[in-house]
């Protein structure tokens, strides 16, 4: 007799593998409510722009997705509260070029592709910049390899970190001298909002909402995460090559976990920008988006 398998009813998660989720993800990952939640929740870790496309396609039911994906794909909500931004200086988005060349000169940049919003920002930027027609090269992430094929990289996640780790040595070992745009801080300095990256987006589901109990665990998770940053740091710091001190000080003072009232404005700032310089079709951040889970 054959033995037809139990569907999977948990909801599909695609969560992203980077430093920075983190305490977004403490419960998903740690007892004591990880086995509870694993009983509701099947995690998937990705890039940010597959966590996009995953949503997009169906194949998720919440994911972890750069604002970006929002102008694409309208008819997705935001879970609220949770976030990944930065009020001014994030160090794990990068703009780097020699400094020979200036921003209004460039005339190429080598784009890591995994988050199409850092590279909209990006875009609105050198429209500031006075350089909006600069060509974007579709590399991985290795700075060496990108400026051999072009004057400019730009890093997101774990590489940019690990890249601003390794500058001095990179000097020594190169003799280049290059500089290193926190693209957070130049986003505040020119437009005074705030850089917000991802949130945790949701994909139509029947009936039009979700559990109100599935907001409550993603919330209480970034809130135990908050509460555990010294333990992330001593947790990571085993993975990457980065000091905790580093690490604890990144998940504390460069990253804002919390879709409060401000971030709610950057991103209405980012999707006007956009919009205005042909970067993202238009899309307007309503308040149903954001709480008709």
């Amino acid at each position: 007799m054959r033995v037809h398998p139990i569907p999977d009813s948990r909801l599909r998660i695609a969560a992203i593998g980077f430093l920075n989720p983190a305490p977004l993800m403490w419960d998903f990952e740690h007892p004591p409510l990880k086995a509870e939640l694993a009983q509701r929740y099947r995690i998937d870790r990705m890039t940010p722009s597959e966590c996009a496309a995953r949503l997009a396609s169906g194949e998720a039911d919440i994911g972890l997705i750069p604002i970006a994906a929002l102008a694409a794909n309208p008819g997705l909500r935001i879970l609220p509260g949770c976030t990944i931004a930065s009020k001014d200086r994030v160090r794990s988005l990068l703009l780097v070029r020699r400094a020979a060349q200036p921003l209004s000169a460039l005339r190429s940049v080598a784009a890591d592709t995994a988050s199409r919003t850092t590279l909209a920002y990006t875009r609105i930027l050198f429209h500031k910049w006075g350089n909006p027609a600069v060509p974007f090269i579709p590399l991985a992430a290795d700075l060496d390899l990108m400026l051999q094929r072009a004057d400019a990289a730009i890093l997101i996640g774990d590489p940019a970190l690990l890249a601003l780790e390794e500058r001095f040595n990179r000097l020594e070992r190169t003799g280049e001298e290059l500089v290193y745009h926190d693209l957070a801080h130049e986003w505040r300095s020119l437009t005074g909002l705030p850089f917000i990256s991802a949130v945790w987006g949701a994909a139509p589901v029947q009936g039009g909402l979700l559990d109100a109990k599935v907001t409550e665990e993603f919330l209480c998770s970034r809130d135990h995460g908050l509460q555990n940053i010294d333990a992330l740091a001593a947790e990571w710091s085993a993975r990457l090559p980065i000091p905790e001190s580093t690490i604890r000080a990144y998940l504390t003072s460069n990253i804002h976990y919390i879709l409060d009232e401000e971030c709610l404005n950057g991103m209405r700032g980012f999707f006007r920008m956009a919009a205005e310089t042909g970067v993202l079709p238009p899309y307007s951040l309503s308040l149903e988006a954001v709480t008709a889970i």
